[in-house]
């Protein structure tokens, strides 16, 4: 059995005093909650406080990106030994807004910046690589644009950034670590992907697991859906066989990402 894993992403959202106010609430409503595996991201600067109003709750802290080098002159990075310094336990690698794989580019997103971040699937690897030896749970994210699914290629995108992701990686590292299937076009939208077309994208990616590194690797890693999760719709969504979890943006800021624990724990 593997154990559900429900993880907000707070992106660029949230002030110390907001974000130490939503935790303490959540703690309080998932005190006596058990069977699934509750995680916060929140920005960087918000780690430490975060951390300890987590202290004894039963949330787990994530951090949404890192950088490979242990240290040096790297201007705007995080290592991962700056992770574990504020007691993360997970961290979030290869999400679509750091790939640069938007869907469609907002109004207020500059056009000439949307591939800055550029994390490929080479970046992704090497920061999984680098969360594994650091001890950190990587929660490595794919997912396939509009464009793609358009074009209906969305299983050969998905399972071509799934081989690279993990190329190099051991079973038991894999067996270990979270995959998010985040479809590009359902992200901060609205939409939302059909939980049994999602169950049957991360059906893909299991079997390309199992496909590279075998039976062991593909049961244990646990895979989540991500792309306007919400209270809403987080029963349905955990309702599905392969589906292990959510990776939740936007319903994460509020108290309710609480019910979403719930749901995933009842599984």
């Amino acid at each position: 059995m593997r154990t559900p894993i429900i993880a907000g992403n707070w992106k660029m959202n949230m002030t110390i005093a907001d974000g130490v106010t939503l935790v303490e609430s959540l703690n309080l409503a998932l005190h006596e909650i058990t069977g699934v595996d509750a995680v916060v991201c929140p920005p960087f600067t918000l780690l430490k406080p975060i951390a300890d109003a987590l202290s004894g709750g039963a949330l787990q802290l994530g951090a949404q990106d890192l950088f490979w080098e242990a240290k040096g002159a790297y201007t705007g990075q995080i290592s991962a030994g700056m992770l574990l310094d504020v007691c993360c336990t997970y961290v979030i690698i290869g999400h679509s807004e750091r790939r640069g794989r938007f869907g469609a580019v907002p109004e207020s997103w500059n056009a000439e910046l949307q591939q800055a971040f550029g994390d490929n699937d080479i970046v992704v690897n090497r920061k999984v690589k680098t969360a594994l030896a650091a001890g950190l749970v990587p929660i490595m994210c794919c997912g396939e644009t509009l464009a793609e699914r358009e074009r209906g290629i969305t299983d050969t995108v998905v399972a071509g950034q799934i081989r690279a992701g993990l190329d190099g990686l051991t079973v038991e590292q894999v067996a270990g670590m979270v995959i998010a299937y985040e479809p590009v076009w359902a992200i901060g939208t609205g939409k939302v992907c059909d939980p049994p077309e999602g169950n049957r994208v991360i059906t893909i990616i299991r079997a390309t697991v199992r496909e590279i590194l075998g039976d062991e690797a593909a049961d244990n890693v646990r895979i989540q859906y991500g792309g306007s999760a919400s209270p809403e719709n987080i029963i349905e969504i955990m309702a599905q066989p392969e589906i292990d979890g959510a990776l939740v943006g936007g319903a994460a800021l509020k108290p309710s990402f609480a019910e979403m624990v719930k749901a995933a724990a009842a599984k």
